[in-house]
């Protein structure tokens, strides 16, 4: 009996030591414990503290504004009806050329759009610099704000300096030095055409060189466009020798002698001749090879591309006036001297053409070549004749 108590407690003593070892245990986490508590509410004190300050000192309405402001990108993102409705908020991107014209090229297959569009006007002006009867421009744009727009081509070198009330204000697009009579004249046009189709409210679109002038107001302009079944390019086949004595055979098959034309470089056509022009893979291969001085490719090109793609849409016919009696390679140039109410008899009396398949006497809405001298005599005319 002795022995099993021995050996009990023998036992119980071999346990002691742990069970000392627990209690010092149970002492000591209940302190940290309680350190880490206090901490915490420490921490949790300034922060209330210093939450409160803020919102009394900035107002509870700031932080609010702040957290809404982060949401409002969300409003403008690009699967919106208003980033293809609107036109680009600036003209100066950093597309190249083969990008511009993929992306002008868009169409949309549903013909009918699901806004009110107010067509516009494009009026692209082709130049080397300045824009000398700028003030007449001006006077003719002035109270047709939403009706068109306006886009320069010019040597990428030139800096306009117009003020922010202008109509050209910021109005140059990305360009590249065009050579007359070479295929970078025609890549222009194209990239003037192009940034043009970015807005989707321009439906016409005209070409226009620094030297040109509106021969009525805008209004009659507009009307004139607007009603006309057909765009105004000249398309003609000369049998002699700056027609088709210019003709490559090496351009077949895609073009053939007998749709070979020539026209003139100013011209006005409608969004879907736009598009043709802007998209074209298959001639432009062609005449960039083929037709070079003494094939001027700028006469050339376009006529003879819409020729064979949508003839009845042409109207076969420029709408800007010239003078080519004086001879020589480019049209008579007009200056100070020349301004007078007889010389504008001479340009808006006495022609024959045809308007939407109806004889008509109103065959010129624009004329060139005006030197920068012409300017002043031009602004005292203008309204008296040109009506604006």
């Amino acid at each position: 009996m002795q022995t099993r108590i021995g050996s009990v407690g023998s036992l119980e003593e071999g346990k002691d030591p742990v069970i000392t070892t627990r209690t010092s245990q149970s002492k000591t986490l209940p302190l940290r414990a309680l350190q880490l508590f206090g901490f915490f509410l420490a921490l949790c004190i300034g922060f209330s503290i210093i939450s409160i300050y803020t919102i009394r000192r900035f107002g509870i309405y700031s932080t609010v504004t702040t957290v809404k402001s982060t949401f409002v990108p969300c409003a403008e993102e690009p699967n919106s009806l208003d980033h293809w409705r609107k036109p680009p908020s600036s003209l100066l991107h950093s597309m190249s050329d083969k990008e511009l014209l993929w992306r002008a090229s868009f169409v949309p297959r549903i013909k009918k759009y699901p806004f009110n569009r107010l067509p516009k006007i494009a009026f692209m002006f082709l130049t080397k610099g300045p824009l000398p009867l700028a003030p007449l421009w001006e006077r003719f744009f002035k109270g047709h704000e939403g009706l068109y727009s306006v886009y320069i081509h010019s040597l990428p070198s030139f800096k306009a300096e117009f003020p922010s009330s202008s109509v050209f204000y910021r109005r140059q697009i990305p360009s590249q030095v065009a050579e007359w009579g070479r295929m970078s004249m025609c890549d222009a046009e194209r990239r003037l055409l192009a940034n043009a189709l970015l807005d989707i409210s321009n439906e016409w679109f005209i070409l226009l060189s620094e030297s040109c002038i509106p021969l009525y107001n805008f209004s009659v302009i507009y009307q004139y466009i607007m009603k006309s079944k057909h765009s105004f390019m000249g398309a003609f086949d000369d049998p002699g020798p700056f027609g088709r004595g210019r003709y490559n055979y090496n351009m077949v098959p895609e073009v053939n002698i007998s749709k070979w034309r020539k026209g003139s470089q100013w011209f006005e056509v409608n969004r879907k001749l736009a598009v043709n022009i802007v998209e074209d893979v298959t001639y432009y291969p062609k005449f960039e090879q083929f037709c070079r001085p003494a094939c001027y490719v700028d006469e050339h090109y376009f006529p003879t591309m819409l020729t064979i793609q949508t003839t009845h849409l042409l109207a076969n016919r420029s709408i800007t006036w010239v003078d080519w009696s004086r001879g020589g390679p480019h049209p008579g140039t007009f200056g100070r001297s020349d301004i007078t109410e007889d010389f504008f008899k001479r340009i808006l009396e006495g022609h024959q053409c045809r308007y939407n398949d109806q004889p008509s006497s109103i065959c010129f809405l624009f004329a060139r070549k005006f030197a920068p001298s012409a300017m002043e005599p031009l602004l005292q005319i203008a309204q008296k004749v040109l009506g604006f």
